[in-house]
C-alpha cells in the first residue's frame, strides 16, 4: 500500500524562499506543497483550511514573528513545525514554544549547499510527521529539589544521547539537577556553531556549569560537557580522572556527532561507576553503544514511549536489550539522583 504523502504548509516573507523551497520539496513523492504563507496571519487562515501535516515556519517575519506565531498557536492547534532561521540562538526559543526542529536557512551559493538543505528538509519534515507535539512541556520552574545530602562521592560518569526532541528534553532533566553529581557528557544531534550556542543558554538555566567541549577537556563534577556539531566526542582515562577526545571523522550511525561513538568509548571504561541515558530521536543512533555500555556493567535508562517525541532510538535500544529501565522524561532526573545514591554506596 502506497504510504500517504506528507502534507506540507510553507510559512515565510520572502516570496524567492516560498517558491524555492516549494518547488525543491515538490520534487520528493513523499511529501506534497498544501499551501504558502507570507506571514502569520495568513498561515493562520491556510491551517484552519488546508490543515497540513506539518508546517515549515521562518522567524523574522512581518507582523509577528514565528516565535510568537508557535507561542499562540501551539496551545489551540499543536502542529508539526519545522523552523527554517539563520545562525540564532532565537531557534531555540522556537523550540521551547513547541517546534520539532529546526534547519539552517542556507546561502545557496553551491549546487551542494542546495542539495544539502534539500535533503535536510526533507529527512526533517518527515520525522516531523509522525513527531508528538503539545506534549509533555517541561515547567519553567524548578519543580523539586532533587539532591541528596548523603550522597557526598561524585565520582563516576552520566553520559546522555538525544535527537529529536532532544534538545527541550535534556533541559527538562538538567534544570532538576544540582552540582552534586559526576560530570555528564552528551550528544545532541545538532549542527556546528548551534552547540555552542545550545550549551551557553544551558548554561544560563541550570545549575551545573554546561558549555561545549574541547579537544582534551576534563570531566569534572558538577559539569556537562556537549559534543561540538560536527565532531565525535568520546571518553578516555587521564591522569586520575576523564577527559574528552574531540575528533572529524565520518558519520558513525549516521552521524557526527554520535550517541553510539560517545556510548563506545564509556563502555571501555574500567573501574568508573556509569550510567547511560538514551532519549527522544529518529533512527537507531546510540542503541548498540548503549548495549555494549549494559553488557559492561553500566547501569542504562531509556526514555519512554509516552513521553517521547519522536520514539525511535529509546526503541531501538529497548528492543536489543540495552535499557535496564524505561521511565517517563519527568522522572529521568530522580533517576539520575537514585542510581548516584546507590553508585555512592557500592
Amino acid at each position: 500500500m502506497a504510504t500517504k504523502a506528507v502534507r506540507v504548509l510553507i510559512v515565510d516573507d520572502s516570496l524567492f524562499m516560498r517558491e524555492y523551497i516549494a518547488s525543491a520539496l515538490s520534487g520528493d513523492p513523499g511529501i506534497e506543497i498544501v499551501g504558502k504563507a507570507g506571514d502569520p496571519y495568513e498561515a493562520r487562515d491556510k491551517i484552519l483550511e488546508l490543515k497540513p501535516d506539518v508546517m515549515t515556519l521562518d522567524i523574522n517575519m512581518p507582523k509577528m514573528s514565528g516565535i510568537d506565531f508557535l507561542k499562540k498557536l501551539m496551545p489551540q492547534y499543536p502542529l508539526p513545525v519545522v523552523v527554517i532561521s539563520a545562525v540564532s540562538s532565537s531557534v531555540f526559543d522556537a523550540l521551547d514554544a513547541g517546534a520539532v526542529d529546526f534547519i539552517t536557512k542556507p546561502e545557496l551559493k553551491t549546487e551542494r549547499d542546495k542539495q544539502q538543505f534539500i535533503s535536510e528538509m526533507t529527512v526533517k519534515i518527515k520525522i516531523a510527521s509522525i513527531a508528538k507535539v503539545g506534549q509533555f512541556k517541561h515547567s519553567h520552574e524548578r519543580t523539586v529539589a532533587l539532591a541528596k545530602k548523603a550522597a557526598q562521592s561524585a565520582d563516576g560518569l552520566i553520559a546522555i544521547g538525544a535527537s529529536t526532541g532532544g534538545t527541550e528534553a535534556t533541559l527538562s532533566i538538567l534544570r532538576e539537577l544540582g552540582s552534586d553529581l559526576p560530570g555528564i557528557v552528551i550528544v545532541q544531534h545538532m549542527p556546528p556553531v548551534f552547540t555552542k550556542l545550545y550549551a551557553e543558554r544551558l548554561n544560563n538555566i541550570c545549575q551545573m556549569e554546561i558549555r561545549e567541549a574541547k579537544d582534551k577537556d576534563e570531566i569534572k563534577p558538577g559539569t556537562v560537557l556537549i559534543a561540538p556539531g560536527g565532531l565525535h566526542m568520546g571518553v578516555v582515562k587521564r591522569g586520575n580522572g576523564l577527559a574528552v577526545e574531540c575528533r572529524e571523522g565520518e558519520k558513525v550511525s549516521g552521524h557526527c556527532p554520535s550517541v553510539d561513538y560517545l556510548f563506545d568509548s564509556v563502555a571501555k571504561l574500567k573501574g568508573i561507576k556509569r550510567l547511560g541515558i538514551i532519549m527522544t530521536g529518529m533512527g537507531s543512533d546510540g542503541a548498540k553503544g548503549l548495549l555494549a555500555m549494559r553488557q559492561s556493567g553500566a547501569s542504562t535508562i531509556g526514555q519512554d514511549q509516552k513521553t517521547c517525541v519522536v520514539y525511535g532510538m529509546p526503541a531501538v535500544a529497548y528492543r536489543i536489550g540495552a535499557v535496564e529501565k524505561e521511565m517517563a522524561l519527568g522522572d529521568i532526573a530522580r533517576g539520575i539522583y537514585d542510581w548516584h545514591s546507590r553508585a555512592a554506596v557500592m
